[in-house]
C-alpha cells in the first residue's frame, strides 16, 4: 500500500475504544486519512510512504482538542486584570467600538499560531466575549476570523450569536481616527450569524465550522431585567436554538451555574448537540439532567468561573455525561496550552475531594481529545488515531529534562510536558508545524500585525493606563 506519509518509531496513544498504547509504533496517512496504525516493523512491511517521519523518542498522539476559547481576547490579554471587573469591560468596548475586520484576522491568526505551537489542531472560538459581547453585526468580522484561522492550517468551530436582551447595541466602525456608531437589533444580528453559517460553515475541507449562540439567561437576569425584557431574551434564545436545529449546528453557551440548567431544559434548549460551558455549583438533579438530554460540557478549570465554583465533572461523567476539557483563553492569566490545563483539571478535583485518585490521568487526557471531538460532534473524524480518521496528529518530544527518564510515557505526556515539548502538527494529513516552525505562515509577521493591531486599538479606547502594573503586584510587603 503507498502512502504519503509515515510516522514511525514512537510511542502511539491511539485513544481508540481499546485505548491501545503502541511502544515502537507507526502511522501511516494518506489522501488526509490514517491508513494504517500499528508496530512499526508490521506498518512498515504493508506500507510504501514518500514521507518518513523519524519519530524515535517522542509520542504520537490525536490532535488536541479545545471545547471552549474566545476569539478576539488574544489582543488584549491581561489588560486590566487587577481592577475588579475592568478586564471584562474592556472586552465589551473592543468587540462593540474598536475592533475592525483587521483587529479580528490578527488576533485570529496569533490565536490558531498559539494553538498550532501547542499541538491544538480543533478549538471552538466564540466571537467575543466578556459577558459574551459578540460581533455579529456584519459578517465581515467572522470573515476576517475565518480567514485568519485557515490561513495558519488548524481547525476552528467558530461560535457566533446574538448579544442579551434588550437591543438595540450601539456599535461602531472607523474611518481613519473618525468613529461612527449606530445601532444594532436582535434582528441585524440573527441575520449575520446566519449569513456566516451559509458562507463559512464546513469549508476549508471541514476545517472552519460555525456554531451559533445565545448569552446564557440565568436567576439575576430573570431578577434584575424588565419582565418584557427578559420575556424578549427567553423568545430570542428560543429562535437561535431553533436555528441551530434546522440547519445542524452545534448550539453553545458560556457560563452556566446554579440553576441555569434548569432553566436552560424549561426553554427547550438542552440536547446531544448543544455544548454548555463552566457548569459550576449545579445542582444534583442538574448534573441528572445533563446525563439524560446528552447535553456536552465544556469544563474550564483554570478559568476564574472556577475559582467561584465547581464543575461536578466528576459526578457528570460518573453518570455517563461526556464532559470536554477547555481553556477559556486567552485571558486574562491563561493560555491555550492543554497540557497546562490537564495538569489543574486533575489538581483541582482531586483537592475538592482530597483524593489523588481522583480523575485518572488518561480519563485528562481523553476528555481533550476523543471527548474533545465527542462534544463537537466531530468524532467520526477527529479525535483518535484510528484507520478512516482524518489525520489530525501530534507528536511531542520525550528526550527532554522534564520527560525523562524513557518510561511510563502517557504519565509524563500528561503530567509534565507543555506545548512547547510539541514537535510536529498534521492537520487533515498536512504537516501545518513541523520541527516546531509552522509550514504555512511565516510566524514574526503574525506577531507583528498582532502588535500593530493591539497599539491601534488601545489608542481607540484610551487604554493604555490598563497596562500598567497595580500597586500591589508585588504582594503587600512589597506595597508596604
Amino acid at each position: 500500500m503507498k502512502a504519503d506519509t509515515l510516522l514511525t518509531g514512537g510511542t502511539v496513544v491511539t485513544m481508540d475504544p481499546a485505548r491501545r498504547v503502541i511502544d515502537n509504533g507507526a502511522v501511516a496517512v494518506k489522501d488526509g486519512r490514517i491508513v494504517a496504525v500499528g508496530a512499526a516493523e508490521e506498518v512498515a512491511r504493508q506500507v510504501e510512504a514518500a514521507e518518513v517521519v523519524d519519530c524515535r523518542g517522542q509520542i504520537i498522539i490525536p490532535g488536541l482538542v479545545d471545547v471552549h476559547a474566545h476569539a478576539g481576547h488574544g489582543l488584549i490579554r491581561t489588560m486590566g486584570m487587577h481592577a475588579g471587573d475592568r478586564w471584562e469591560e474592556i472586552c465589551g468596548e473592543v468587540y462593540t467600538q474598536a475592533s475592525p475586520p483587521e483587529f479580528w484576522h490578527a488576533e485570529a491568526r496569533l490565536a490558531a499560531l498559539e494553538r498550532l505551537r501547542f499541538g491544538v489542531t480543533t478549538g471552538v472560538s466564540l466571537l467575543g466575549g466578556g459577558d459574551t459581547v459578540m460581533r455579529t453585526d456584519d459578517p465581515a468580522y467572522a470573515a476576517a476570523h475565518c480567514e485568519g484561522v485557515a490561513e495558519v492550517g488548524t481547525r476552528s468551530v467558530v461560535a457566533v450569536g446574538p448579544t442579551r436582551a434588550p437591543h438595540p447595541w450601539t456599535y461602531a466602525t472607523w474611518d481613519g481616527d473618525r468613529r461612527n456608531t449606530y445601532p444594532v437589533s436582535f434582528e441585524q444580528q440573527m441575520e449575520t450569524c446566519l449569513q456566516v453559517a451559509d458562507r463559512w460553515h464546513d469549508t476549508h475541507g471541514g476545517r472552519i465550522r460555525i456554531a451559533l449562540l445565545y448569552p446564557v439567561l440565568r436567576d439575576e437576569h430573570e431578577r434584575d431585567m424588565a419582565p418584557a425584557d427578559y420575556a424578549l431574551a427567553c423568545t430570542q434564545l428560543q429562535t437561535v436554538r431553533k436555528h441551530s436545529r434546522d440547519r445542524g449546528l452545534l448550539f453553545t453557551q458560556d457560563g452556566h451555574w446554579r440553576g441555569s440548567i434548569r432553566r436552560a431544559e424549561k426553554l427547550g434548549l438542552l440536547g446531544p448537540d448543544a455544548l454548555l460551558s463552566h457548569c459550576i455549583d449545579l445542582h444534583e438533579d442538574e448534573v441528572d439532567t445533563v446525563a439524560r438530554t446528552g447535553t456536552k460540557i465544556a469544563h474550564n478549570p483554570s478559568a476564574n468561573a472556577s475559582i467561584l465554583g465547581r464543575c461536578p465533572a466528576p459526578e457528570m461523567m460518573a453518570k455517563g455525561a461526556c464532559v470536554a476539557l477547555g481553556s477559556d483563553a486567552t485571558a486574562p492569566d491563561r493560555s491555550g496550552d492543554m497540557f497546562r490545563h490537564m495538569q489543574q483539571l486533575m489538581h483541582y478535583h482531586r483537592r475538592h475531594f482530597r483524593d489523588a485518585s481522583v480523575l485518572p490521568i488518561g480519563q485528562a487526557l481523553a476528555m481533550c481529545t476523543i471527548e474533545g471531538a465527542r462534544a463537537l460532534g466531530m468524532e467520526d473524524r477527529i479525535g483518535s488515531i484510528e484507520i478512516g480518521k482524518q489525520a489530525d496528529i501530534v507528536t511531542v518530544d520525550l528526550r527532554r529534562a522534564h520527560l525523562f527518564p524513557p518510561n511510563m510515557p502517557v504519565h509524563r505526556l500528561v503530567c509534565f510536558a507543555n506545548g512547547n515539548d510539541v514537535t510536529n502538527v498534521m492537520v487533515g494529513g498536512e504537516m501545518v508545524l513541523r520541527d516546531g516552525r509552522a509550514t504555512r505562515v511565516t510566524e514574526a509577521e503574525i506577531l507583528d500585525d498582532a502588535a500593530a493591531q493591539t497599539a491601534l486599538m488601545l489608542d481607540r479606547i484610551g487604554g493604555h493606563g490598563n497596562l500598567v502594573l497595580p500597586a500591589d503586584f508585588w504582594g503587600p510587603a512589597a506595597s508596604a
